[in-house]
C-alpha cells in the first residue's frame, strides 16, 4: 500500500479549473469577512492568506496578475480605509518587504551577514526628515527647542526628489561601509558591519550639540508631507464612498498615498532584483558567496562585486527611511535599533535566503506577527486583567497575570526561536531559492 503524500495530493488538486475556483472562492471569502468583520484580525488574515494561494496554485500569468492587481488597487484600499489599522499592517509589511529584498541583496545574493543594514534606512529617514522640517533653521539653537515660527527650508513636494535621492545617499553610504570592511569575512564582518549600525544610532542620537543636526533623543517633528489636493479625497469619497461607509478625510488618504507609493517601489525593487539575479552581476555575486578564492580565479572582481552588493542593498533602504519620514511626520533613533536589523534579517532566513518571493512572505509573517498576533494577544490578556474572569479548572483570577507575561514583550525570544527552528528543520526557507533547492538536492544525492 502506498503511502499518502500531501505533496502528491496537492499536485492532484492543482489541476485544470479547480486552481481558479479555489483561489478565486479564497479571495472572495476573505473580502467578505473582512468586510461584514472589519476588526476581525482572524478574518484578515484568511484575506492575506489569500496571496499565497495566488502565488502557490497553477493559474496563468494573467490571471495572476489580474487578481494581483484587482486586490492590491482595489479591495486592500477599501478595506483598509474601513479599518485604518489593516492599511497601516498593510504599509508596513511594504515597507519591511522592500528592506528585507535589499538585505536579500547582500546576504542572499552575495553572501555578506550585515547585522547593521538598519543603518541605511536610518540615513534615508534622516535625509527627508532634516530638509523636509524646520530642523535646518533650529541648527543654531540648543538641543530640544523647537520653535513653532521657523519656517520649512523645502516644501513638502519636494518629497519625490528626496526619495532619488535618498537612493543615491544611501547608496553612498553602503560604498563608504564597504570600503574598510570587505578585508574580513564571517563572524568578522557581522560585528564589524554591527558596529556600523550602532554608529549610526548613537550618532543620530547625539548630534544635538554643539550644532542641532538631528535634535537628539526627542527626534524631528514635524516632517512635511507632500500636498493632497482636495480634489483628490472628493473623488475617492465620490466612488468608493458608499463601498466605504463613511467619509474619508486627508488623513485618511495619506495614509492610502503612502500605501500605493510604497506597492510602487516595491514593484521596481521586485524588478530591479529579478534583473540583477539573472545578470553577469548576480552571477558574480552567487560565485563570491560559493567560494570567494574561486571566484578570484575565475577573474571575478572581488572588491568591486562586493561593493556593488552593498550599495544595491543600501539603496532600497534609503528609499523606503525617506517615505518612512513622509508617512510617520516623526523619527527619532530608536526607530532604527538593532533589533531592527535583526527582525529583517530573520525575514530573510524565515521567507529563504536569495528568494525574492521568499523574503516577502517572510516580511508580511513577521510584520503580521509583530503587528496583529503579539499585539493582538496581548491586548486580549489586558482585557482578562481588567475582568473578573478566573480558570475554574486551577481558581486562578486573570487578573492576578503578571504584565510580564505579555507576549508583545517576547518580540526577541520569537526571533531567536524563529532563526533556530528554521536552520534545523528548514535551512532552505519556507520558499526557497531554485539555486538553493538545485543545492541541497545534490548534497542529499551525495
Amino acid at each position: 500500500m502506498s503511502s499518502f503524500s500531501f505533496k502528491d495530493a496537492f499536485d492532484k488538486v492543482n489541476q485544470g479549473p479547480l486552481p481558479y475556483l479555489i483561489v478565486f472562492a479564497h479571495i472572495v471569502t476573505g473580502t467578505l469577512l473582512v468586510y461584514f468583520q472589519p476588526r476581525s484580525n482572524l478574518a484578515f488574515l484568511v484575506l492575506m492568506s489569500s496571496f499565497l494561494s495566488l502565488y502557490f496554485f497553477n493559474t496563468s500569468n494573467r490571471f495572476k496578475i489580474t487578481a494581483a492587481v484587482v486586490m492590491t488597487l482595489l479591495i486592500m484600499p477599501i478595506l483598509g480605509v474601513r479599518n485604518i489599522f489593516y492599511l497601516e499592517v498593510i504599509f508596513q509589511i511594504s515597507v519591511f518587504a522592500a528592506l528585507a529584498l535589499g538585505l536579500n541583496i547582500v546576504v542572499g545574493f552575495a553572501g555578506l551577514l550585515d547585522l547593521g543594514y538598519v543603518a541605511f534606512y536610518a540615513v534615508g529617514a534622516y535625509l527627508w526628515a532634516f530638509f523636509g522640517s524646520q530642523q535646518f533653521f533650529v541648527l543654531p539653537y540648543a538641543p530640544g527647542t523647537q520653535p513653532s515660527d521657523l519656517p520649512f527650508l523645502l516644501a513638502g513636494d519636494f518629497f519625490y526628489l528626496f526619495m532619488m535621492l535618498g537612493v543615491i545617499v544611501a547608496a553612498m553610504t553602503g560604498i563608504l561601509l564597504g570600503l574598510p570592511v570587505l578585508r574580513v569575512r564571517g563572524d568578522y564582518l557581522a560585528i564589524v558591519t554591527l558596529g556600523f549600525g550602532e554608529v549610526i544610532r548613537v550618532l543620530a542620537n547625539n548630534l544635538d550639540k554643539p550644532l542641532n543636526f538631528t535634535n537628539g533623543p526627542q527626534g524631528i517633528t514635524p516632517i512635511q508631507r507632500p500636498s493632497m489636493p482636495d480634489w483628490v479625497v472628493d473623488w475617492f469619497n465620490t466612488i468608493f464612498g458608499p463601498l466605504v461607509g463613511h467619509e474619508v478625510n486627508t488623513s485618511h488618504m495619506y495614509n492610502l498615498w503612502f500605501y500605493i507609493l510604497a506597492l510602487m517601489v516595491i514593484m521596481v525593487i521586485v524588478f530591479v532584483t529579478k534583473r540583477l539575479d539573472d545578470s553577469a552581476m548576480g552571477r558574480a555575486w552567487t560565485a563570491v558567496r560559493e567560494d570567494e578564492t574561486a571566484a578570484i580565479a575565475q577573474g571575478i572582481p572581488l572588491v568591486k562585486t562586493k561593493l556593488s552588493a552593498f550599495a544595491v542593498g543600501a539603496s532600497f533602504a534609503g528609499i523606503m527611511g525617506v517615505l518612512l519620514a513622509a508617512s510617520r511626520t516623526f523619527i527619532s533613533p530608536e526607530s532604527f535599533s538593532f533589533m531592527q536589523s535583526i527582525g529583517v534579517l530573520s525575514m530573510v532566513i524565515l521567507g529563504g535566503s536569495g528568494s525574492i518571493p521568499g523574503v516577502i512572505l517572510g516580511a508580511a509573517t513577521i510584520t503580521i506577527l509583530n503587528l496583529q498576533v503579539l499585539q493582538g494577544f496581548s491586548l486580549y490578556l489586558n482585557e482578562l486583567r481588567q475582568s473578573d474572569a478566573i480558570i475554574p479548572i486551577i481558581n486562578f483570577a486573570w487578573s492576578d497575570l503578571s504584565t510580564q507575561l505579555d507576549p508583545a514583550k517576547y518580540q526577541r525570544l520569537l526571533f531567536g526561536l524563529i532563526l533556530i527552528l528554521m536552520m534545523i528543520f528548514r535551512p532552505q526557507g519556507l520558499i526557497p531559492a531554485k539555486r538553493r533547492e538545485r543545492k541541497l538536492a545534490l548534497e542529499k544525492t551525495e
